[in-house]
């Protein structure tokens, strides 16, 4: 079945409403032509739209550096959220308001920390999070970008500066 104009428009919409930039037409209908025979989710198209992107959405936050600066999960953390994700698409998240509000703080500190040294600030989860913890801190921490693993791109070198959820922020040098 063909993707409905409708469902396209709501994939731009959710690329603009992150900050992508949505030039190259080619790559993102590519991306839908490809997906639109598996999923008419628009989160879902949006999602593997961005993962074709990477490299441009990368490009746009790091700059040509080799090395990314990023905040990451603390594994226990990140299995607690992935264990409360109650649909395919992650769109519902259940979970403790004290876990969100330690969540919260915690990605606004180590946001503040990286933007005060002139640094981006950068959350890196997995794809199945990503979408969720993205609407999570849109308006609460402006200047935060949350990427999936999914959408760097392979030559890139990950350095984890901060580790959220961890018993202490580690903070690498």
């Amino acid at each position: 079945k063909p993707l409905e104009l409708g469902i396209i428009v709501n994939v731009f919409q959710n690329l603009l409403r992150e900050q992508v930039s949505i030039r190259d037409l080619r790559t993102i209908a590519e991306s839908l032509a490809e997906q639109g025979h598996k999923s008419q989710d628009a989160g879902v198209l949006s999602a593997q739209v961005r993962i074709k992107l990477g490299r441009q959405i990368v490009q746009n936050i790091f700059g040509m550096a080799s090395e990314l600066s990023v905040m990451a999960l603390h594994p226990s953390l990140e299995q607690i959220l992935l264990q409360s994700v109650q649909s395919q698409d992650g769109n519902v998240m259940a979970f403790e308001p004290g876990l969100a509000q330690m969540i919260h703080s915690s990605l606004k500190q180590a946001s503040e920390n990286q933007i005060a040294k002139g640094e981006a600030a950068v959350l890196l989860v997995s794809q199945n999070l990503r979408s969720f913890l993205a609407r999570m801190v849109r308006h609460a921490i402006p200047g935060l970008h949350v990427l999936s693993y999914d959408e760097i791109p392979d030559d890139k070198q990950i350095r984890v500066i901060a580790s959220i959820g961890a018993p202490n922020v580690e903070s690498g040098s």
